[in-house]
């Protein structure tokens, strides 16, 4: 039975109740479908995105009163309706236009992008792809039968709602993807159950996208199910709602869906040029004098490195700025020498407070604190404003670089960890019950420490690192790691198919701790291994070879011997430093696909089906990625391998990044893997700018730049500069130069600067490496902003 909420009280109907009079009309610039059994509101946001909300008596405006997570509002467009002489119910039935004689069996809402039939036999809904040539192809509809079931639930704070959930009929070959970042290994969720709850390793988001060419934007903060177990139906189910709310984006391709979502949630800002290098980190450095000795060791050997990370325990009271004075008797003194070293900082800080902490009191006595728990409620601006008064906005100004959010699901601490994923649920926020926001705690959080931030510094760019993340939180300079993860192959590998899904979810900043966090939450303390142990070294040199080609570079861990940067690894070292050192010259690459986020909602960790989205071959290879557009990287994820199979996709060709020699394109190979290399390709057309190998990231900025060209295409790509730290960017102090390669001239334009910004060099030195597979020429260029061309002979 579905079943409704009318002044108070739960009223079912039976499912021939969906065979009532609907009704279509147009009102304050929406379609509003009425059934019988609910009553819909069909919103068209933009062209290319269409927002759907229905409940029981439609006088709910969405899923919840309050939706924190959009950055710019539904506002309705233009649009046309029309009658139609069929309509999509269950059956896959496209909508056709109603000709002479024709009975109206649809009203056809077209934005003018897509086009979305409501049946007039039950209310229905199909989403409609008319840019084919050959009619309208189906892309998703609700279910012929009951699509649409509200089933009465009570809140903590007594209020009415529902347990909601559509129903829709799917085309049956499609992959899947998106939902944010889980552990259980399957890239392609076609088949599969999600759940979309907050937990330690385990995040959630609401956006998923179809190789149909859709997405669809599950527009809620509740707890939530994504089911597609059954092939013929899938099903998108909410804990709690006061209605049912998502979005339909059309793309087709997932760049154009992840560019609707940013726009509606809000666009990525560009960190600081240092993010992008090294993290050197571990659980947990315990002294300032640990930090300046991984620092010195960095340094002394010519090994790159960007920030250093001060882990949890470095307070006297979690909550409260002071820092233990026996192991950090001179705070300051400590952030100078670091700075003297050009190393910056990434410290830790937790939305728990310790019950001891002057903070917890003052949240206590203001009724600020999450009820039942430590935390403070950042959906409160006051208790926001106080934990960055306290905390946050003191530590800044003492010189701390950065910030790492952690614990941001949010975690308890409980002995066992366990429910970690109902943390909110039966508990009211400022912003209402826990149950309609169980996964908004992060976005808040987040959100907070970054408007309080931007309000205090406009010389620092923000940079958080935070456990967990939600809609939206892409648009306050965050990143996210997949938490709290064992060290192991199987466990490595899933890590890949979590941070691709991460990324089809519209998030574009993502990395893991490298090695694995630690063996076992069952140790009391958990451990970590020995990074003496062959084993474990080999899955390190993996995992570190797969994490130079993240949009960050992090290690991080618990380690048995307390040592965790690459000097701690034996015979491995020159390898982790060799990796490191490609990380470094990869930078101006690098950079510029940053600048790319920022400009253009760019992704620059790319599962193959982002570009080759109608080739069934690569739906479920959720082992290899692009790295921007030049390069494809597939790790090493098993024990022992010195080989893998690698799938080579449709293209003009891929060349073999460390030999240079053309291995062919829309085929297998077996790729060879020694221990000293990752299986790595330059895709044809490709220019992959290259700088030298410099110990951090602001050392040369504009120093000699080799512009590598893979012939066998055309191409392009455009370098980007700026001051690499503070907001002026965003003010127009920033520069860019275009690069096109055309293949059947054998020439390379270098384009005129655009823009400037001070301290912009007005000569820069490239040198020009065309790779053929034949031999490699190069040519040195002096640049001084004006545009040039470089030629070579066949």
């Amino acid at each position: 039975m579905a079943c409704r909420l009318s002044l108070g009280l739960a009223l079912c109907l039976p499912a021939a109740a969906w065979a009532a009079t609907v009704s279509v009309t147009q009102e304050n610039g929406a379609v509003v479908v009425r059934n019988g059994v609910d009553v819909m509101r069909v919103t068209v946001c933009d062209e290319d995105v269409v927002r759907v909300v229905a409940s029981p008596d439609g006088g709910a405006s969405g899923s919840s009163p309050s939706q924190p997570w959009f950055a710019k509002a539904c506002t309705p467009q233009a649009f046309v309706l029309r009658d139609a002489a069929a309509a999509g119910t269950g059956s896959n039935t496209a909508a056709g236009a109603g000709g002479a004689g024709a009975s109206v069996a649809a009203k056809v809402l077209d934005t003018g992008a897509f086009r979305v039939s409501i049946s007039l036999a039950d209310g229905t809904l199909t989403f409609l792809d008319a840019s084919a040539g050959q009619g309208d192809r189906i892309l998703l509809q609700e279910m012929g039968e009951r699509p649409r079931v509200y089933d009465p639930v009570k809140l903590s704070d007594g209020e009415n709602a529902f347990k909601v959930t559509e129903r829709f009929h799917p085309v049956l070959r499609q992959g899947i993807y998106g939902l944010g970042q889980h552990q259980g290994g399957q890239f392609n969720y076609q088949g599969g159950v999600v759940r979309l709850a907050q937990a330690n390793t385990d995040i959630a988001h609401p956006l998923m996208v179809s190789t149909e060419g859709y997405g669809l934007l599950w527009n809620t903060a509740a707890a939530s199910t994504m089911d597609n177990r059954f092939p013929t139906e899938m099903t998108l189910q909410a804990d709690a709602a006061q209605a049912i709310d998502y979005l339909f984006i059309h793309g087709p391709e997932f760049d154009d869906i992840i560019g609707a979502y940013r726009r509606l949630t809000g666009q990525a800002p560009l960190f600081p040029r240092w993010a992008y290098g090294l993290f050197q980190s571990m659980d947990h450095y315990d002294s300032a004098q640990d930090l300046l000795d991984v620092t010195a060791r960095h340094r002394a050997a010519d090994a790159p490195v960007d920030v250093v990370v001060q882990d949890w325990k470095w307070w006297s009271r979690m909550g409260d700025p002071p820092f233990r004075p026996a192991a950090y008797p001179d705070v300051p003194g400590l952030l100078a020498a670091l700075r003297q070293r050009h190393v910056h900082t990434l410290l830790s800080l937790w939305p728990l407070l310790s019950k001891s902490s002057d903070l917890y009191a003052d949240m206590k006595a203001r009724g600020w604190l999450i009820p039942g728990t430590a935390l403070y409620d950042p959906t409160n601006r006051e208790a926001a404003d106080l934990y960055w008064s306290h905390l946050g906005g003191k530590l800044l100004d003492q010189g701390w670089d950065s910030f790492w959010l952690d614990g941001s699901e949010p975690e308890l601490h409980l002995p066992t960890m366990a429910e970690t994923d109902r943390t909110l649920a039966g508990r009211r926020l400022a912003i209402g019950p826990g149950e309609l926001y169980n996964n908004i705690f992060p976005l808040a959080h987040v959100g907070g420490v970054h408007d309080h931030w931007r309000a205090q510094r406009d010389d620092k760019r923000v940079f958080i690192l935070s456990r967990s993340s939600f809609a939206g939180v892409q648009r306050y300079g965050a990143a996210s790691w997949s938490g709290d993860i064992l060290n192991s192959f199987p466990v490595f590998e899933r890590q890949m198919a979590g941070g691709l899904n991460f990324a089809l979810s519209g998030m574009p900043y993502w990395t893991t701790d490298i090695g694995g966090y630690y063996q076992g939450v069952l140790d009391n303390p958990p451990r970590g291994p020995d990074t003496r142990d062959p084993a474990f070294q080999e899955l390190y040199v993996r995992w570190y070879q797969f994490g130079v080609f993240n949009p960050l570079f992090r290690t991080h861990g618990k380690r048995a011997n307390n040592q965790n940067d690459l000097f701690a690894y034996g015979s491995m070292q020159p390898i982790l430093l060799d990796y490191d050192r490609l990380r470094y010259r990869l930078l101006p690459y690098l950079y510029a696909l940053a600048w790319a986020v920022t400009d253009r909602s760019g992704t620059i960790m790319r599962p193959l089906v982002m570009d080759w989205r109608t080739d069934e071959r690569v739906w479920s290879i959720g082992d290899q990625f692009l790295f921007g557009p030049a390069l494809m990287v597939a790790p090493v994820t098993k024990a022992g391998q010195t080989s893998r199979q690698v799938f080579l996709p449709r293209t003009a060709g891929w060349y073999d990044f460390w030999t240079g020699k053309p291995v062919g394109a829309d085929r297998w190979i077996e790729a060879p893997a020694p221990i000293d290399r990752i299986p790595l390709f330059a895709r044809a057309g490709a220019i992959l700018p290259l700088g030298e190998a410099v110990q951090y990231a602001d050392q040369a900025p504009q120093g000699p730049v080799e512009l590598r060209v893979y012939a066998g295409a055309d191409g392009t790509f455009t370098l980007y500069d700026d001051a690499g730290d503070g907001h002026a960017y965003e003010r127009g102090e920033r520069a860019t130069i275009g690069l096109t390669w055309n293949d059947a001239a054998r020439r390379l334009d270098v384009g005129a600067r655009a823009g400037t910004f001070p301290g912009l060099a007005r000569e820069r030195t490239f040198k020009v490496v065309l790779v053929d597979g034949r031999r490699t020429r190069s040519k040195l260029v002096r640049y001084d902003g004006t545009a040039t061309a470089v030629s070579f002979g066949r």
